[in-house]
Parts: C-alpha cells; sequence; structure tokens
C-alpha cells in the first residue's frame, strides 16, 4: 500500500518542467529512464518505436527552432525524440524473407500509441528520479526539416519529444495546473456529447478569474487557431501520405 500511495502521489504531483538548475542528467539516470521507457506496455510485443536520444547540440538546437522557437529546448541535458517506426518490423520480414505490405494508417496510429505509450513510462520514471519534463508537441510540424534533421524513412514519423533536466527550486513550487473535474472527462458505457452546461464545468477552475467566454476565446486564439497548430495539421497530412498505399496495390477480392 505504501508503495502504491507513492506511485500515486508522484503521477498527481508531476508538472511540466522547462527550466533547468545546470546539472547534466548523468548516464545511469539517462539509462534508467530509457529502460523504464522500454517496458512500457506495447502491442503484441511489437515495440512499434524507436528513440532518438539526441545528444548533438547542434541537433537540440535546430529542434529548439523547428519546434515553435522554444530556446529551453536547446539547453535541456536530455533530448528524447519517439518515433512512431513502421519501417522496422518490414526490415525485420525482409530480413526473414518474408514480402510485406507497406504500412498503412492503423498501423501508424498504433505505433503512434507504442510511442507515446513509452514516453510516459519515461516522464513517470524521471519524476521518481528527481528528473523534470516536459512534452514537446510541436516535433509534428516541419515535416520536410524534420525528416532531413532526424534522416527519417518515408514510414516513421516523431510521435512526441520530451525534454529532460533537473528543475530548479521555482519550478519545484509552481503550482501544477488544474485538471478538468473526473466527472466531465469519464462517460459510462457510450460517449456523452457535450452541453454548455459540461463545457463550463470542464474548465471552470481556469477560466474562473476571466470569465468563460473571454478564457475561451483567447484559448481559442492561443491554440486551435494558432499559427502552429495549422502547420502542424499540414505537416501531419505530409507524412500520412506516406501511408495511403497500405493494401499494395491488392484488388478487392470478388
Amino acid at each position: 500500500m505504501d508503495e502504491a500511495k507513492t506511485v500515486l502521489g508522484q503521477l498527481k504531483a508531476r508538472k511540466s518542467v522547462r527550466v533547468w538548475d545546470g546539472r547534466d542528467v548523468p548516464d545511469d539516470v539517462r539509462r534508467a529512464i530509457l529502460e523504464a521507457a522500454t517496458e512500457a506496455p506495447t502491442a503484441g510485443n511489437q515495440q512499434l518505436y524507436s528513440i532518438i536520444d539526441v545528444r548533438d547540440q547542434a541537433v537540440k538546437d535546430e529542434l529548439a527552432e523547428l519546434c515553435d522557437h522554444q530556446p529551453f529546448i536547446a539547453s535541456a541535458p536530455m533530448v528524447l525524440v519517439f518515433i512512431a517506426d513502421c519501417e522496422k518490423w518490414r526490415a525485420i520480414y525482409a530480413a526473414a524473407g518474408v514480402e510485406s505490405r507497406p504500412a498503412g494508417p492503423g498501423d501508424l496510429l498504433l505505433a503512434c500509441s507504442d510511442a507515446n505509450i513509452a514516453a510516459q513510462n519515461a516522464v513517470v520514471a524521471a519524476w521518481a528520479l528527481g528528473v523534470g519534463s516536459c512534452y514537446i508537441g510541436d516535433v509534428l510540424e516541419r515535416c520536410e526539416a524534420m525528416r532531413e534533421l532526424l534522416a527519417l524513412p518515408s514510414q516513421a514519423m516523431p510521435a512526441c519529444m520530451l525534454v529532460f533536466g533537473y528543475p530548479t527550486e521555482r519550478q519545484l513550487a509552481r503550482p501544477k495546473p488544474e485538471r478538468m473535474p473526473l466527472s466531465t472527462v469519464v462517460m459510462e458505457d457510450r460517449y456523452r456529447p457535450v452541453d454548455e452546461a459540461s463545457a463550463r464545468a470542464m474548465v471552470a477552475g481556469r477560466s474562473r478569474a476571466r470569465g468563460f467566454e473571454p478564457w475561451v476565446r483567447a484559448f481559442h486564439e492561443r491554440k486551435y487557431a494558432s499559427d502552429f497548430s495549422r502547420e502542424m495539421s499540414r505537416s501531419v497530412a505530409l507524412y500520412l501520405e506516406s501511408f495511403e498505399d497500405w493494401d499494395g496495390g491488392r484488388e478487392d477480392p470478388a
């Protein structure tokens, strides 16, 4: 029970960290985080992901620019890019003399799930080791440049990026952003459309000071209607083009 309380407490306490105290992440801690990532649940024990451990400062600098110009990425002691990798099992099949079809959209989404689950394992392990982290969704932007920078083959896509480092005291003291009430997130048995009352309840804690409508409008402009959001969709659509020939040109059965 004490162990369960510790784990649950860490999950509740963990928050994004974007300012580092200057210490490096030692190799043994780095390895522990990576090993934890690979212990994550995975579809059919396939581990449909690869992890790029970015050590080159020039690559970090470029990632910081490509990911919406965020300097804290470049200064992070540890940077991991989790790749939804639909290439490696095709290579395994080929090595065994098996001719396989190109990966399709379903394969990609499954690989994204594997990659993100592994990333979350890394986040939890890092927090337990005193290392903070931050998810970088912007790694989905700038498909052409990202492919070139990370030497990605056509059927591999960056699912997410994580930056790690030891947090400053101020980061540790910063309150964790409020989550939506459980009653507005959990739906019993089937999907329940969000009505106005539920919508207001979902963000009540965050919108209280400013008012619901002004807060939502500002949030919409900052996130959903932003240039980076539009670029992300453009970029992901480009990645998806590599997964359109998934049936290998087979004709439909008669």
